[in-house]
C-alpha cells in the first residue's frame, strides 16, 4: 500500500491506509492501550474483522496506520458517518500522533459530508484527555457491567407456550428489524442494513448458533432477541432487545438469564455486556446483581 500524506506526524514515522492484513497489528495496539486503561484488553481480533468485513466498508478510504519502521503504532478508522475508531500504542503516545489522527478523521468525515464525529473513550484515559484538549463535548456515558463469577440471576419463569431457541438462516431477516427497530429508539443513526448487520453477528469470525437467541410467545410471535459470543473466557452479550409492545414483563431478564447460561455452558467464567446512558437499561442490569467494571465517554467534535 502507498504512503500516505498525515500533516503533523513525527519525523521518522510513516502513514499509509490499512488492509486486511493489518487487523492483528491493530488489535495489538487496542489491546495495548486496553491493558493501561482498563487493567486488562477487552477488544478482540475477532471484533476487529467483523466490523471490517461488514460490506458498505471500504478499508483503504476509511483507515490510516502510523508505522514506525515495519511497527503499526497507531491507527485511525472512520467507522460510519459520524464514528471513529483510534489507538496508539501506550509507548508512542506524548508525540503528536493521536492529534494527526484525529485532524485526519475530522477531514474524512468532511469530505463525506457529516457534520460530526465523535468515538468512545474509557474515562480519564490518555485518549479522553486530549480529546478534550482538542475541544471534543461529551456526547454520553456509558458502561460495562459484569455478573460477578458464582452470581447467579433467578431466572424468571416463561409463560406457557413461550419458548427460548437458536436462530437459524431463516430466523435472520427477523432477528434483525427487532434488533434495528429496538436500537433505534433512542440511537441517532442510520440503520443498519440486514448485510452489514449479519458480518457483526453470523459474519463474526467463530460465530456459533447459539450466539443468536430468539424468545418467542405464545402465539408465536418474534419478541425478543439477544447476540452473545465468547470474548476469550468471558461471555459477552453484545444485543439484547425486546419488542416494544412486550416490555415490562421481565423479558429482559429471561433473555440474560438465557444468554448467560449458554456462554457458562461453553466454558466463560465471566459475563459482561455494555450499555450507555442513551439506553437508560443500567438500573435493570444492577438489579440482577450486575456490577459497573468501567466507565467511558463519547466525545464528539462539529465540523
Amino acid at each position: 500500500m502507498a504512503p500516505m500524506d498525515l500533516p503533523g506526524l513525527p519525523d521518522g514515522l510513516t502513514a499509509r491506509p490499512l488492509t486486511t492484513a493489518d487487523a492483528a497489528g491493530v488489535h495489538a495496539a487496542i489491546a495495548a492501550e486496553e491493558v493501561v486503561d482498563l487493567g486488562e484488553a477487552e477488544m478482540t481480533l475477532e471484533d476487529v474483522v467483523a466490523d471490517w468485513q461488514r460490506p458498505s466498508y471500504d478499508i483503504a478510504s476509511s483507515t490510516v496506520g502510523v508505522l514506525d519502521g515495519d511497527l503499526l503504532v497507531g491507527y485511525a478508522d472512520l467507522a460510519g458517518p459520524d464514528t471513529a475508531y483510534t489507538a496508539v500504542l501506550p509507548s508512542h503516545q506524548g508525540r503528536g500522533i493521536g492529534t494527526a489522527l484525529a485532524h485526519w478523521l475530522q477531514r474524512a468525515a468532511r469530505e463525506r459530508g457529516s457534520t460530526t464525529i465523535g468515538t468512545q473513550v474509557p474515562e480519564g484515559s490518555a485518549a479522553d484527555r486530549l480529546m478534550a484538549d482538542l475541544g471534543y463535548r461529551l456526547r454520553w456515558t456509558a458502561w460495562d457491567l459484569e455478573l460477578p463469577e458464582g452470581h447467579e440471576i433467578e431466572p424468571p419463569a416463561l409463560r406457557d407456550g413461550s419458548t427460548l431457541r437458536d436462530a437459524t438462516e431463516a430466523d435472520r431477516a427477523a432477528a434483525w428489524t427487532l434488533v434495528e427497530d429496538a436500537f433505534l429508539e433512542w440511537s441517532d443513526r442510520e440503520r443498519h442494513s440486514l448485510e452489514d448487520w449479519g458480518a457483526l453477528v453470523w459474519g463474526r469470525p467463530g460465530f456459533e448458533p447459539w450466539n443468536l437467541r430468539l424468545l418467542f410467545s405464545p402465539a408465536g410471535e418474534l419478541v425478543g432477541v439477544t447476540h452473545v459470543h465468547l470474548t476469550g473466557d468471558s461471555g459477552y452479550v453484545a444485543r439484547v432487545a425486546v419488542r416494544a409492545d412486550h416490555r415490562g414483563r421481565g423479558l429482559s431478564r429471561t433473555l440474560l438469564v438465557d444468554a448467560f447460561a449458554r456462554a457458562r455452558e461453553h466454558g466463560a467464567v465471566r459475563c459482561y455486556l455494555s450499555t450507555d446512558t442513551r439506553a437508560g437499561a443500567r438500573a435493570i442490569y444492577e438489579r440482577v446483581g450486575m456490577v459497573v467494571t468501567s466507565t467511558w465517554v463519547n466525545r464528539a467534535i462539529d465540523l
